[in-house]
């Protein structure tokens, strides 16, 4: 029986979403193709279909991961609260795939890390421009800062079980990031409307 293009796109669709949940949840060497195939509700002989090996299926899920539009990010300092919540920590299979599998990227194909790559710059990028400033360059270096110590708060967050630990630097985090418009920066904004 063939399956319409339509359904073709969905199981795609499937695979991936279901490839994701599981690599954030036990990292790429502890999945195999059988368990992503049957996560999808379909058969291991139809992979093949879709991705010639495992290798590409973890390209292809890194890219379609790290694809977001930023959405969230129009209140940067709500979006920023969330990303450094115990929900966040305590959901990986369900969280920023940054965060899940950035450290497994080191193992992984050229292509595979090259999908990190794109799908970091444009993170950046979308983060650069939800933040206050007329200066690019600027605006780029602060997002860089600001996500490399988002992504590894919750890595090391969920690195260790003392809790109290791992709470702490979520906090403190959150708080050396600071509200995202300095209080000299609204201080000024209220000048300029007066």
């Amino acid at each position: 029986m063939k399956v319409s293009r339509e359904q073709m796109v969905a199981n795609r669709r499937r695979i991936l979403q279901e490839a994701s949940r599981l690599f954030r949840e036990r990292g790429f060497a502890a999945v195999t193709v059988a368990d992503v195939m049957k996560a999808a509700g379909q058969t291991h002989g139809g992979f093949y279909g879709h991705f010639a090996s495992k290798d590409d299926l973890i390209t292809a899920t890194v890219t379609d991961a790290l694809a977001g539009d930023g959405s969230g990010m129009d209140d940067i300092d709500t979006w920023t609260d969330t990303y450094l919540s115990l929900l966040h920590r305590e959901n990986a299979d369900q969280g920023c795939p940054m965060a899940s599998l950035a450290g497994l990227m080191r193992h992984q194909t050229p292509p595979a890390r090259g999908a990190m790559a794109e799908g970091l710059d444009a993170h950046i990028g979308r983060l650069a421009e939800a933040l206050p400033g007329d200066d690019g360059a600027e605006r780029r270096r602060a997002a860089i800062g600001r996500w490399a110590a988002m992504v590894g708060a919750v890595i090391l967050s969920r690195a260790i079980d003392d809790a109290a630990l791992s709470n702490e630097l979520l906090r403190e985090t959150r708080a050396w990031i600071g509200p995202t418009q300095s209080r000299s920066i609204m201080d000024h904004e209220e000048d300029v409307r007066a």
